[in-house]
């Protein structure tokens, strides 16, 4: 298990990012989903907990074949899919993630959003007490994002807010930026695999801390398209582009099947939306077939049939013995 606390500040109030997080996760679902890959909703609907109150409930699956390494595809069915249940009882939220294809991996996140530029060091003391964490600052204007994914009409140093004048944001923006929230980020990674465990894990949190940058990114850079909505209005901009994504991608997933494609045709790289991963595009060993196994016989290697001349000339049958070669022992 690796346990990180992430740190997102946004020039926002903790009141506008309810807003501008719905928006946000509809209209980006909505962008990266295609036929047969992207993001399906399953379930949305109000949900009420005893300790937390009132919240929405939400189940989504996202399909992610194509983002696999390429002997991955070989052999992972391509029903494949990540499952997302998040509990948002805002301004606190839970978020589960587990893998139809790996039962020992998932993702468990907590997030608390608060009014200030994450200076608060005990917001997650009860939760993570009795886990080392590591606290990583991640800043939406300044911090390298991949290549694949940058827009300048996204990027923080460049947009200027028509309806609120916010942006063009400078360095150390987050010392004199009014206003300004944050959201604190626990994010713990299990992948209980001995020998893969720690790359894996690794790995994610990495996939997972630029999923966090580009969408808090884009929540600030999509602000005037936001900003004016009631609630009501984003839960049915919500509704739509769900209605919307559901359709793009297919209200059934393909059919479970294994590729018959030669790993060799497969191109090396994903698509540009795709994260990058360090596995090697090779088949594991345990996967491989010995080119050299000998095959089992369990027919005889020469079948000799009566000649018909035989027959005409009255000449005696060959015996049920000489028809056949004695059978070769199985290897």
């Amino acid at each position: 298990m690796l346990l990180k606390e992430y740190r997102i500040c946004m020039p926002l109030t903790v009141e506008e990012y309810r807003i501008g997080q719905l928006y946000m996760i509809s209209k980006h679902s909505h962008e990266q989903s295609d036929r047969g890959e992207g993001v399906e909703v399953v379930q949305n609907e109000p949900y009420e907990d005893p300790v937390h109150g009132c919240g929405q409930l939400t189940e989504k699956r996202v399909y992610l074949n194509s983002k696999l390494p390429s002997w991955a595809r070989a052999v992972v069915p391509k029903i494949f899919y990540v499952t997302e249940k998040a509990w948002n009882y805002y301004p606190y939220t839970i978020t589960e993630y587990t893998c139809s294809f790996l039962p020992k991996f998932s993702i468990h996140i907590e997030t608390k959003y608060e009014d200030n530029k994450g200076s608060n060091d005990h917001i997650f003391d009860c939760e993570a007490k009795e886990h080392e964490r590591e606290v990583c600052f991640v800043d939406i204007a300044y911090d390298e994002i991949p290549e694949r994914y940058y827009k300048e009409s996204e990027d923080p140093r460049h947009f200027r807010s028509e309806k609120t004048s916010r942006g063009l944001l400078q360095e150390g923006w987050r010392d004199t930026q009014q206003p300004i929230m944050c959201s604190y980020k626990l994010v713990t990674v299990k992948f209980e695999v001995w020998g893969l465990q720690t790359r894996v894990e690794q790995f994610v949190h990495k996939v997972v801390r630029d999923v966090l940058l580009l969408g808090h990114r884009q929540a600030f850079a999509w602000v005037d398209e936001w900003i004016d909505m009631t609630m009501d209005e984003v839960r049915e901009f919500e509704r739509a582009t769900q209605e919307a994504t559901n359709k793009k991608i297919g209200i059934f997933p393909p059919s479970i099947s294994i590729s018959e494609t030669p790993l060799a045709s497969y191109a090396r790289s994903g698509p540009s939306s795709a994260p990058s991963t360090p596995l090697t595009t090779e088949a594991p060993e345990f996967l491989s077939v010995p080119k050299d196994r000998p095959r089992k016989k369990s027919a005889p290697e020469t079948l000799t049939l009566p000649d018909p001349a035989l027959n005409e000339l009255n000449l005696p049958l060959p015996s049920s013995s000489a028809c056949h070669s004695s059978p070769q022992p199985p290897q």
